[in-house]
């Protein structure tokens, strides 16, 4: 190789990092904000340390068949009151993982669709959300609201169409704290 060669390599190399450094220097650090209207990601990851939650692990037409207790939560993850309500649905999955099947699902598929039988999500969302839906084994709905749903409530619900006691209030975080509910996940 000639020597102008590998000098013009050696020069075209130095460009490329420099060009490199000067794209590194240039973007900007991802902020993620709970209390605003923006796409951060997972809310349930970001937002209740918990990316387990979604895809949910059945579908509701699963549930229904099996005779289990489904809890369905309609949110967006583009929503400060859903971003909000995250830790609250990661409770749930700690109190009553083995118990019921918890469903974040988010709201984008149901737009603009109509609603196909009991079986179908779309069938119970009322167009708001944060919105928790409960479904007994027997298929009836025995919990309907949106908005920032007391845990307490979905707790009792739950315990009603289970049969198993709602957790000691000691044990719930009540605040939804995101460094709390980890610390909760790893103990007995």
């Amino acid at each position: 190789m000639k020597v102008w060669q590998s000098s013009a390599m050696a020069f075209l190399a130095q460009v490329l990092v420099c060009c490199s450094l000067a794209l590194l220097l240039l973007v900007s650090p991802a902020f993620a904000t709970r209390d605003t209207n923006s796409y951060d990601g997972n809310i349930y990851a970001l937002y209740a340390g918990n990316g387990s939650l979604v895809p949910p692990a059945s579908t509701l037409a699963e549930s229904l068949d099996a005779g289990r207790t489904a809890v369905m939560v309609f949110y967006l993850d583009d929503s400060a009151d859903c971003k909000r309500f995250a830790p609250v649905v990661s409770e749930l999955q700690r109190i009553w993982a083995r118990s019921i099947d918890l469903m974040p699902l988010t709201i984008d598929p149901l737009l603009g669709r109509s609603a196909n039988g009991a079986s179908d999500p779309a069938t119970y969302w009322n167009g708001r959300i944060p919105q928790v839906v409960v479904i007994g084994p027997d298929g009836r709905v025995l919990l309907d609201q949106d908005g920032q749903v007391p845990l307490d409530k979905i707790n009792a619900v739950v315990s009603e169409a289970t049969g198993f006691p709602a957790p000691d209030d000691r044990a719930i975080n009540p605040g939804g704290n995101f460094n709390e509910v980890n610390i909760e996940v790893t103990s007995d």
